[in-house]
């Protein structure tokens, strides 16, 4: 793969296999749903253009410090990530703790209360930049996972990287240094296997729909935006899992949906979706060892 022209090695993780001409699976129960959240938690570093802006700079002028923008992301993890972590704990519901490595001495509280919770802590990077830009990609994904395995007393099982970027040579990276799912490949349903240099990596199957940076903070939709989507989506998920089982992501920020005026939709959604039989909630790493026990034909 490495003599391959830019890009090319995408196409060569994975074969294409329509969802309804490979292997069957089947969730426990005959579940029709696996519904997994993520919640990310990210530095964001003021001297850093930042990764997402609620307010253009003057005359259209970017300035450094970004106090503004920096303090909309700061305010989810003072408030808006303890409101999530009630919505979740008050319906006994886990995360995927989708955490930046710098973030477990930046909000050790909030670590802390996610390591409490039970959440699956999965790597982000070490600090919220594209890993394009990251100089030495081997080094950030070894720090982030040294970050995470000193805090919880063991490594992340999974990866997101920042803004879902990948270079040709991230997949191998993860793969080397023992990650064993990702959540950058949004094209699937379900989970699949991807190839690297060291053997298989899993893609649990994460969403760039139900997600509030798309949402809220691209396409600036109404506060109530994730709860008539969620809906929406999960209808069609659990109509089709009755064939064909699938896996369905809500993936939220603190600065965004953890604000009082968006808050009461997440809670909405999670309360219809517990509402129906046939649903299995999980984490990441619980879908990731569903899977491998159906690969192997359990």
């Amino acid at each position: 793969m490495a003599d391959e022209p830019t890009g090319a090695s995408f196409r060569r993780r994975l074969d294409y296999q329509p969802i309804h001409q490979r292997p069957a699976l089947k969730l426990p129960g005959n579940a029709r749903v696996a519904v997994w959240t993520i919640v990310n938690v990210e530095n964001w570093q003021p001297m850093r253009p930042m990764p997402r802006t609620v307010l253009p700079p003057p005359m259209g002028q970017p300035m450094l410090p970004d106090l503004p923008n920096w303090a909309w992301h700061e305010y989810g993890m003072r408030v808006g990530f303890w409101r999530f972590l009630h919505v979740l704990s008050s319906r006994g519901l886990k995360a995927t703790f989708a955490v930046n490595g710098s973030c477990c001495d930046l909000y050790p509280q909030a670590c802390q209360a996610a390591l409490d919770a039970g959440w699956d802590f999965m790597g982000h990077g070490f600090v919220q930049q594209p890993m394009h830009r990251t100089d030495d990609q081997k080094a950030a994904i070894a720090e982030t996972i040294a970050a995470i395995t000193k805090f919880t007393g063991r490594p992340p099982r999974g990866w997101e990287s920042p803004g879902l970027t990948e270079t040709d040579e991230t997949l191998d990276l993860l793969a080397e240094c023992g990650i064993e799912y990702v959540a950058d490949w949004v094209l699937d349903d379900q989970p699949l296997t991807l190839r690297t240099r060291t053997g298989g990596i899993v893609s649990v199957p994460y969403t760039v729909e139900v997600n509030d940076v798309v949402m809220t903070a691209i396409q600036q939709a109404p506060a109530d935006e994730i709860l008539r989507r969620g809906c929406d989506q999960f209808d069609r998920l659990y109509q089709e899992g009755r064939d064909i089982p699938r896996v369905m992501a809500i993936s939220i920020h603190p600065y965004l949906t953890g604000v009082p005026h968006r808050i009461k939709y997440l809670e909405a959604l999670y309360d219809y979706i517990l509402g129906h039989d046939g649903v299995m909630m999980w984490t990441g790493a619980e879908i990731l060892d569903w899977y491998k026990t159906q690969a192997k034909g359990g």
